[in-house]
């Protein structure tokens, strides 16, 4: 199963800021729980880096007084593990194991961000996969449809 086939779901997930916006513009997106990330952009539209919920917390647990001009730049990953749509869903599952990530951003060739792969949703694919070839196989050993 490719990356494509759960696209649609992590189009509804993909957060996106620019690179040179405050750290609470990040915050006020985090806020609705559609996500726990948001892709960082540079002017061009490409992914420059990552914030997370955890990135925010971090962050403005230091600040002092009422206001926090932190930029996001200051605080992004930009070191992103990231996958294309034409990316085997197995394999990209295997990286976020390794890696302990609960979301990767999906990208076009170009390294525009078109979505946001949840381990949730990758997983379920992927059981659902599983699934199928059970059915398959077993109408298979049990002649179901041959005479």
């Amino acid at each position: 199963m490719l990356v494509e086939k759960i696209t649609p779901v992590a189009r509804e997930r993909l957060l996106t800021v620019r690179q040179d916006a405050p750290l609470i513009e990040a915050a006020r997106l985090l806020r609705d729980g559609r996500s726990d990330l948001v892709v960082v952009c540079g002017a061009d539209g490409l992914l420059t880096g990552v914030v997370t919920k955890s990135d925010v917390v971090a962050q403005i647990s230091q600040c002092l007084g009422a206001s926090c001009t932190t930029g996001i730049s200051s605080v992004m990953t930009r070191d992103v593990t990231s996958c294309r749509q034409n990316d085997w869903l197995h394999d990209i599952w295997a990286v976020m194991k390794e890696r302990q990530l609960k979301n990767v951003p999906i990208t076009d060739d170009a390294s525009r961000p078109i979505g946001i792969l949840n381990a949730r949703d990758a997983l379920q694919a992927l059981m659902q996969e599983v699934e199928q070839e059970e059915v398959l196989l077993r109408e298979y050993v049990m002649c179901v449809g041959y005479r």
